[in-house]
């Protein structure tokens, strides 16, 4: 730790003490292979460190470390520290790397409430019979996990108690808070009330009693960016830089090759054939279609490859600017695409597709 911080250290890591002292050097290699700046590294190594010498004054050995732990260590250091954002994060990550590493236990599981037991057995139905993706399954996993708690609480879920009102209530609630959620919300409890009557929890076919709800922001939007928005948008990316070459090769897989968010997010370094000059995409239900890589998406990823995205051990193509360099999950992506995308189209005279991720 002295080469990384030869003029600026701290006496505790200078002389770190309690339980924890041993593991900063492996907790700092993490952080630094997940590509935080040095700055961000010395504060998490401190905070740890912090958090060691309050584990030896209260006389916590070093296996008895949960997150229950850090939390109320925590909650100690609230009280004279000014909390800063990521300190959270920061103990998480050391406490699954002392579990990692077999030197503390790891959490016992929490049981699962009849709402949750319910909603896995769910999932797993999506993926082995449905054969749904696995962030559409997360999507539908929230949505009725939602409806559940709702109606159920933590206690005994009696789906067959259920009636028609109670399920257009609950859809009425929805749309008055969040339409396109509500829109979203409809057609999970469609699939998860067929689900109930397949597996005989319920007799009747509730599904049929739940509307359409309309989202008329959306009804006139297109589906895909249009040529001149796509060249006014790449021609602002400064490929000088990483994050240019990144968004140029992002923005040219939706326009050229009309991929998806959740496509873009899926690619992994393996996907790419170069001596084919194919590009395998992981579709929806877990459908893999061979595509042809065009020389210029090719190139622009290439590009990015050789010269923006530098070492990680992440197997994804695209990865964050920010630290954990890490690849984008399905949202972040749909975001990080929209945002870049009316960022470089701001001298656009009509407003641009939500819809282009």
């Amino acid at each position: 730790m002295d080469k990384l911080y030869p003029k600026a250290r701290s006496h505790s890591l200078d002389a770190p003490d309690g339980p924890l002292a041993e593991h900063l050097a492996v907790f700092e290699g993490l952080l630094t292979n997940q590509g935080y700046a040095q700055d961000s590294v010395r504060r998490h190594l401190l905070l740890v460190a912090d958090f060691s010498v309050w584990l030896k004054r209260k006389k916590i050995l070093i296996e008895e470390v949960t997150h229950e732990t850090a939390l109320r260590y925590l909650h100690y250091r609230a009280h004279y520290r000014c909390h800063r954002k990521g300190e959270g994060y920061a103990l998480r990550c050391f406490v699954q790397l002392l579990q990692k590493n077999g030197i503390v236990a790891r959490d016992a599981p929490v049981a699962q409430t009849p709402a949750e037991k319910l909603v896995n057995e769910y999932a797993l139905y999506l993926h082995h019979e449905r054969g749904l993706a696995a962030t559409t399954i997360r999507k539908y996993r929230w949505c009725a996990h939602l409806f559940l708690t709702r109606q159920f609480g933590d206690g005994t879920v009696r789906l067959s108690d259920l009636s028609a009102r109670e399920i257009l209530n609950f859809v009425r609630h929805e749309a008055a808070e969040h339409a396109a959620r509500a829109q979203a919300m409809t057609m999970v409890l469609r699939s998860f009330l067929r689900y109930a009557r397949y597996r005989g929890f319920i007799k009747f076919d509730l599904a049929a009693a739940i509307p359409w709800v309309a989202h008329w922001s959306m009804a006139s939007i297109p589906k895909a960016i249009s040529p001149g928005y796509a060249k006014r948008a790449l021609a602002s990316c400064d490929r000088r830089r990483p994050i240019g070459r990144r968004d140029y090769a992002i923005l040219l897989l939706l326009a050229r090759l009309g991929l998806r968010g959740g496509e873009v997010v899926s690619l992994t370094l393996d996907d790419i054939d170069w001596e084919t000059g194919t590009l395998n995409v992981h579709g929806k239900g877990g459908q893999e279609s061979p595509l042809p890589l065009l020389a210029p998406v090719g190139e622009a990823i290439a590009d990015y490859l050789k010269n923006g995205r530098g070492d990680s051990e992440s197997r994804s193509v695209f990865l964050r600017i920010n630290a954990p360099i890490r690849g984008f999950r399905t949202g972040a992506i749909k975001f990080e695409v929209q945002h870049l995308a009316r960022v470089r189209c701001a001298n656009a005279k009509k407003k641009l597709p939500t819809t282009a991720a």
